[in-house]
């Protein structure tokens, strides 16, 4: 046994697995192991010399004058011949180590070890990825069931689940992907991670990898919306009034912009200059529309925008992409309405005005026409 204090030390040194636990561990199994292998009903313990190796059985037994369970139960006769001080009423330790108990324990003490030794391999794996949520792991593509793609992350094995999937994008085995991490689970049968590829987020991820002055938060991204697979828009600012941050983001001859386009598999990427003024953030977010004026409500959170005729469907986008992405990025609700459509509209305002300032008008006249007629 003295092979297994070795080993439990060795252990402690290279896993950080406590060897109190283990053999803690160990002393609990091998209660079990006593009780079913030697069908013994007395209240046992096992103890283990923490040094040696070395295990001993140990039986409890109350201090009778008469013996009527002898599981349970010992005459005082015999206890005090065990310590003189036992008297009636005393519970008893008696050493009960069964022959051939090195050999069990020695078994109980190896499947004990491997157990142990699994616990906290996951438990360094757990621990490793759970300080990974929020962020962006890469992998290997392993295999495809039921819709899930799970990918080898190395030490583990990542679910992407299929509403978490980009729609319409291939799943080649052995394909390396890039995923934004939602979530870690310690489940049954060991640490699960939950990625994502459709989460705004890792838009983020990719961009703090590819441009080095968002890395170095020179550059920062403001806000983010995106439709997974289709087109996304993100809203950048730089600190430094020297650094353009467009230009940063889009890097020499667009290849920083083109390596994370790639990576998210053809998605459109429109990037955007923050602006503290609304009216300004707005009208850039609806890029590549033209933009004629915005007039914001500030407190409602709502802006009209008025766009040349011909800038209206860009504007919009196919099926309201672009002006429902515009919204999301800036946090106002947007209408969007074309020069023609807003003229028309502030004529219809001025001749509603004009009516109803000469129907007042009329009522004055009557009135006083009705005064002269009574004197």
């Amino acid at each position: 046994m003295n092979e297994l204090i070795q080993a439990l030390e060795q252990l402690q040194a290279e896993k950080g697995i406590d060897k109190e636990v283990i053999f803690e561990a160990i002393e609990a199994s091998l209660v079990t192991a006593c009780k079913k292998n030697f069908g013994t009903s007395q209240n046992v313990t096992v103890n283990m010399d923490r040094n040696k190796g070395t295990v001993r059985v140990l039986a409890w037994k109350n201090v009778v004058a008469e013996v009527t369970d002898p599981a349970l139960e010992i005459l005082v006769d015999e206890a005090v011949k065990i310590n003189d001080n036992y008297k009636v009423g005393d519970v008893c330790e008696i050493e009960v180590t069964p022959k051939n108990f090195g050999r069990i324990a020695a078994q109980n003490a190896k499947q004990v070890v491997v157990q142990k030794l699994r616990e906290a391999e996951r438990g360094i794996v757990y621990g490793e990825y759970k300080g990974k949520e929020r962020d962006m792991v890469s992998g290997l593509i392993q295999r495809k069931e039921k819709g899930n793609v799970y990918i080898n992350l190395g030490k583990i094995e990542a679910l992407l689940a299929p509403k978490e999937q980009i729609p319409g994008e291939p799943y080649a085995m052995n394909q390396r992907i890039k995923a934004y991490v939602l979530e870690v689970k310690n489940g049954q049968r060991g640490p699960m991670v939950m990625v994502s590829r459709t989460h705004p987020e890792l838009i983020q991820r990719l961009f703090e990898q590819e441009v080095p002055e968002i890395h170095d938060g020179i550059v920062m991204i403001k806000s983010i919306s995106r439709e997974a697979g289709s087109r996304s828009k993100i809203a950048v600012y730089s600190k430094d009034p020297m650094v353009d941050p467009l230009g940063a983001c889009v890097g020499p001859s667009g290849n920083r912009v083109n390596t994370i386009v790639h990576e998210l598999a053809g998605e459109k990427i429109d990037i955007v200059i923050w602006n503290e003024e609304p009216a300004r953030f707005i009208a850039a977010a609806l890029s590549p529309a033209e933009v004629e004026r915005v007039e914001v409500d500030k407190e409602g959170f709502t802006a009209t925008v008025v766009v040349p005729d011909h800038q209206l469907s860009l504007a919009i986008g196919k099926e309201g992409q672009n002006a429902r992405l515009a919204a999301r990025l800036t946090g106002y609700k947007i209408d969007i309405k074309s020069e023609t459509q807003a003229a028309q509209e502030a004529e219809e305002e001025e001749y509603e005005y004009e009516y109803e300032f000469i129907e007042e008008e009329d009522d004055e006249l009557t009135m006083d026409e009705s005064i002269g007629e009574e004197e």
